[in-house]
């Protein structure tokens, strides 16, 4: 986690300075908005395919930061009039594996089967960086969730994969959906394993100076 040597004092989010999120996740956007913090969407989109050897601490940070240059290199009126910037990215791990979106209904029946009866955790590192690249990353910060699937039949296996919701999910489910029948317990954020933990974003802006 880094932050900002000292808080972004007079530039605080409004409605005429806001949060540009750089995500098309409509979870994340709901999440904003009970935060009531004024935000824009605009997203931004970066290679999310793993690499060989890379680690899951790694794989994120990377791939954060590609979003985060993503959004800075799309520039426009949206950027310019911006308070600040929030990226961020989710990840399914299992056994130091990064499960990410399913290819297809069997590949997400495959990822469900593989965590059915056991406890995976759930990362998504967060960024929030000024309106310009030029003045850089104020914070980076990345949360871990646990979340333990309750034992699974194959015959309820293969009807949530087949539900279709955890086709564009890391790890093949979403917790609060019908996925949230297969969630015995969650240790940690919940909103984190949604696709961003409203604590510590929140936290991370109040600190930032951005929100009151």
């Amino acid at each position: 986690m880094t932050r900002a040597e000292s808080p972004v004092v007079g530039q605080r989010l409004s409605a005429e300075r806001p949060l540009l999120l750089a995500s098309g996740s409509p979870r994340r956007r709901e999440i904003l908005e009970n935060l009531r913090v004024p935000f824009i969407v605009r997203p931004a989109s970066a290679d999310e395919s793993t690499r060989d050897g890379e680690d899951a601490a790694a794989y994120l940070a990377r791939v954060v930061l590609a979003k985060l240059d993503a959004a800075w290199a799309a520039g426009g009126s949206a950027l310019e009039n911006a308070g600040a910037v929030l990226v961020a990215d989710t990840s399914v791990i299992d056994e130091g594996a990064i499960l990410g979106k399913p290819g297809s209904i069997d590949e997400a029946e495959a990822m469900i089967a593989r965590l059915a009866g056991k406890t995976h955790e759930v990362w998504t590192r967060f960024a929030i960086g000024r309106a310009s690249a030029a003045g850089g990353t104020l914070h980076e910060q990345t949360v871990v969730t646990r979340v333990t699937f309750r034992p699974l039949t194959a015959a309820r296996i293969r009807a949530y994969a087949e539900s279709g919701e955890g086709m564009d999910k890391a790890g093949a489910y979403a917790v609060q959906g019908l996925g949230a029948g297969l969630v015995a317990r969650v240790d940690g954020s919940y909103s984190n394993v949604v696709g961003l933990p409203a604590c510590e974003v929140l936290v991370a802006l109040e600190e930032l100076g951005l929100v009151p």
